[in-house]
């Protein structure tokens, strides 16, 4: 399986935190596919009532989590995606808590829910494999941060972790 290594460049505060959670093993494509096996293990074993809780007002359920995983991955993977075919015109943020509250992950099962964060991994892992050396050391502005292609598929792995260690600390020691 291809490697593609964690970046050494510096980058935005709140990347950063995302990208110290990644291996250093250029295993990223098998991290996320053990991230999401891990993921689905997790899920799985959570009752229905437990997976719309919320532990304070205003927080996201665990559902909301997931959908905003999916949601962010896909404009993780669109970012590079610009990027990493030469696009360089900068790219917006997102405000992740007005997603959240269209998206209704409340009102979907946790199946339907789980499948497309499926295939949106699925996808994200083929394109990272599409990607050759060249491609993955592009760069481009997002939220107004200088960032490259590798920055942002490894984001796809630290950010993923970042809300997986989040859901065992406030909702599964309950």
């Amino acid at each position: 399986m291809k490697k593609i290594y964690k970046p050494t460049e510096i980058t935005a505060p709140f990347y950063q935190r995302y990208i110290n959670l990644v291996p250093d093993d250029g295993n990223l494509l098998i991290h996320l596919e053990d991230l999401f096996s891990e993921t689905e293990e997790i899920i799985s074993e959570i009752p229905e009532e437990k997976l719309n809780y919320r532990y304070a007002p205003g927080k996201w359920t665990i559902k909301d989590i997931l959908v905003h995983l999916s949601d962010a991955e896909r404009i993780f993977v669109y970012r590079a995606l610009r990027f990493s075919r030469g696009d360089e015109t900068p790219l917006p943020g997102f405000e992740e808590s007005e997603y959240a509250v269209f998206a209704k992950a409340n009102e979907r099962d946790i199946e339907d829910i789980m499948r497309e964060y499926s295939l949106v991994r699925e996808s994200s892992i083929a394109f990272i494999e599409s990607l050759d050396e060249e491609a993955l050391n592009r760069k481009g502005n997002s939220n107004k941060y200088p960032v490259s292609v590798i920055l942002l598929v490894n984001l796809i792995y630290g950010h993923h972790k970042h809300h997986i260690n989040f859901i065992r600390e406030r909702y599964l020691t309950l």
